[in-house]
């Protein structure tokens, strides 16, 4: 095989290509993965697959005959977005290791709110020694949205621990141990039954400012919110409101609608807010490129396209 034969282009921002590039080249010895801007002419129009990290629809558009993207990050609204004018398949990175990772992220923080560190974090500031009633996990109910790989993985980790799990899906779905609901009524039910809300939902039409005051006027008065999913799906002010108003107790974040975080935003200063900068379910790449290399060795050896983006569904 000549250094040439299979020259994949990673195509992304040259801050990603730092540690991408290593980590799916040492995933795919046969394969030669290279940044955009190292093929030649021949080269852009022999390409028929491209790894891509929120890539510029300009560049992909230099690859006049690509049938399909590996994107290495779950999250793939703004790549649906960008090439809605297209019929290029892409795919989006499915790995079991990010939804442990997450897992272990909601535990976490469901912990963290259900001790109530918040409380104890106010009280250390006015210097007031007072220990709170504990409350038994068994005690209240986690209600999940999203019900996929990643609320899958966490709704094992918090029954494990011995909290109620609740979930809310777009169609009807079954998990062991877990009371689900689907449609606009089962999302009420949940609200209403929720001790803390955990969003792990896609970013698409149907999900996009679904946290709006309807939502929360819903939602089990003062309970809390974390949402790891994608800021968008909360209406910024109608959280505010319901922060103000108490019918929110606390929430944390790890996602916004514009990342990263301006200085003069409300959160920052906010009692009722915790800030994370985007960390919850960070990609590894070792795992997500060894992904990556199966599905394109299954693509090289049988030519099938791994399963890809239902666009009307935008995941």
């Amino acid at each position: 095989m000549s250094d040439r034969a299979y020259r994949i282009p990673f195509v992304s921002t040259p801050a990603n290509e730092a540690g991408w590039i290593p980590a799916l080249q040492a995933a795919m010895p046969g394969e030669r993965i290279v940044p955009l801007r190292e093929l030649d002419a021949a080269e852009l129009a022999a390409c028929e697959v491209a790894i891509v990290a929120n890539p510029s629809p300009e560049d992909l558009r230099r690859l006049p005959n690509l049938r399909w993207v590996h994107s290495v990050w779950a999250g793939v609204e703004r790549l649906v977005a960008d090439l809605a004018d297209t019929d290029l398949r892409i795919v989006r990175l499915v790995d079991p290791q990010l939804a442990e990772t997450m897992a272990e992220a909601v535990l976490a923080w469901t912990l963290y709110l259900h001790r109530d560190m918040p409380r104890y974090a106010r009280q250390q500031q006015s210097r007031q020694w007072q220990p709170l009633e504990y409350v038994k996990p068994g005690d209240k109910t986690v209600g999940l949205l999203g019900l996929g790989a990643l609320g899958e993985a966490a709704a094992r980790r918090l029954l494990a621990s011995g909290f109620r799990v609740e979930g809310w899906s777009r169609s009807p779905k079954s998990l062991a141990g877990v009371t689900t609901h689907a449609g606009a009524q089962g999302l009420a039910t949940l609200l209403a039954n929720t001790d803390i809300l955990v969003c792990l939902l896609p970013l698409t039409a149907e999900t996009r400012g679904l946290l709006d005051d309807a939502a929360f006027a819903q939602l089990r008065p003062g309970a809390s919110l974390i949402n790891f999913a994608r800021g968008a799906i909360v209406e910024d002010e109608a959280l505010r409101r319901a922060l103000d108003a108490g019918r929110v107790g606390h929430a944390v974040l790890d996602v916004f609608p514009v990342e990263p975080l301006p200085a003069d935003s409300w959160h920052w200063t906010h009692p009722g807010v915790t800030v994370l900068p985007h960390i919850s379910g960070p990609t590894d790449r070792a795992t997500a490129s060894a992904i990556v290399a199966a599905n394109l060795r299954s693509f090289r050896e049988r030519g099938v396209i791994p399963p890809h983006v239902d666009r009307a569904r935008g995941y």
